[in-house]
């Protein structure tokens, strides 16, 4: 009974080691302790002007914009993509907002051009991809490079270089809250819950990880690889547009030059955190927040550290190639032969 409950153990142990899930989670643990050591009022949350504050949810706050770019980049990276056009796609969208505000058009209208905008770089994108067969990330580092330019252009339409506005509706999207919770949160959690339905309940989900994992074996089985891809880069089109409602409103304003700027490592960055693989295949949403999460927990233990901004991006680094090489099978396989070896 005994050598039985031990084995159950270790199943459950080794089954534990090799989760994906586990390194991430781990990671996000660990930088939280960190925090509170570092601040020792770190885990406050308390109510101000009607809405929950702190920390804790601080990093929910701020972790949205990127958590729901890094859902719309894991997609394209599951049918073996990449999408390095993601900020200047909310560079785009946020200058249409401002340009259409001082229209004089709908708030609610110009919500939906904001996302239109957003599935029209993922139309474009997907065309030179899946139609013209260029490779993703050359396909993509083209819009990356003129999209900041082209919401530039949209500002001097009117007259005017980084616009504001006022909109009661899409600052209530982004700075807004219901009951207790901030309003983005709710939106994040919103459009996870519709991704995951959307991925888990129907085919879509299974076709984008079949092109991934082999697109010609696919297209043998009678899958469309091309419409699929296609596909993939408008659903990231269209989440990157949905953070760019979120990040445009936060500052009343279309600044095309540093809005969202290296969003786009960071959403990979996080998708790759949460397990995730840039040959393709896999598609792991729920990882992929976590990573999300982990980014900006560690970015906000930098600042509350008091460091110089100097060492920011260095311990940023080095903390990501940390999580990453205990993600690595070759890595947890060196260590577990070494601690498996007798000593002398």
């Amino acid at each position: 009974m005994v050598t039985e409950r031990k084995n159950i153990d270790e199943t459950w142990l080794n089954r534990l080691k090799g989760s994906r899930a586990i390194w991430p989670l781990l990671a996000l643990a660990v930088i939280l302790i960190v925090d509170g050591f570092i601040s020792p009022n770190f885990y406050d949350i308390r109510i101000v002007e009607g809405r929950l504050f702190g920390n804790l949810i601080d990093i929910l706050y701020r972790a949205t914009p990127t958590a729901i770019v890094a859902l719309g980049m894991a997609v394209v990276i599951g049918t073996k993509g990449i999408d390095l056009s993601v900020g200047s796609t909310i560079a785009i969208a946020g200058a249409i907002i401002a340009w259409r505000i001082h229209a004089g058009d709908s708030h609610f209208a110009i919500l939906l051009m904001a996302l239109g905008a957003g599935i029209a770089c993922g139309v474009w994108n997907g065309f030179l991809v899946a139609g013209l067969g260029i490779q993703p990330i050359i396909a993509t580092l083209i819009l990356m490079v003129s999209g900041r330019g082209i919401g530039m252009l949209i500002n001097l339409f009117y007259g005017g270089t980084d616009p504001s506005f006022e909109s009661a509706l899409l600052q209530g999207l982004s700075t807004g809250h219901i009951w207790l919770i901030p309003t983005r949160i709710i939106v994040g959690l919103a459009i996870f819950a519709a991704l995951w339905l959307v991925l888990r309940k129907t085919a879509l989900g299974l076709f984008i990880e079949a092109v991934g994992g082999n697109a010609a074996a696919s297209s043998l089985a009678g899958v469309n690889a091309r419409i699929i891809i296609f596909v993939a880069y408008i659903v990231c089109g269209l989440l990157a547009a949905c953070a760019g409602v979120i990040l445009t409103a936060d500052t009343h304003t279309s600044d095309p030059v540093s809005v969202a700027l290296y969003i786009e490592l960071d959403a990979i960055l996080a998708v790759v955190i949460g397990g995730g693989s840039l040959a393709g295949g896999r598609i792991y949403l729920g990882m992929t927040v976590i990573g999300a999460l982990v980014i900006q927990a560690l970015t906000t233990s930098i600042l509350i550290s008091g460091l110089p901004p100097e060492y920011n991006l260095i311990i940023k680094a080095l903390v990501v190639v940390f999580v990453l090489l205990l993600q690595s099978k070759n890595v947890r396989a060196l260590f577990s032969k070494k601690a498996a070896r007798p000593s002398p």
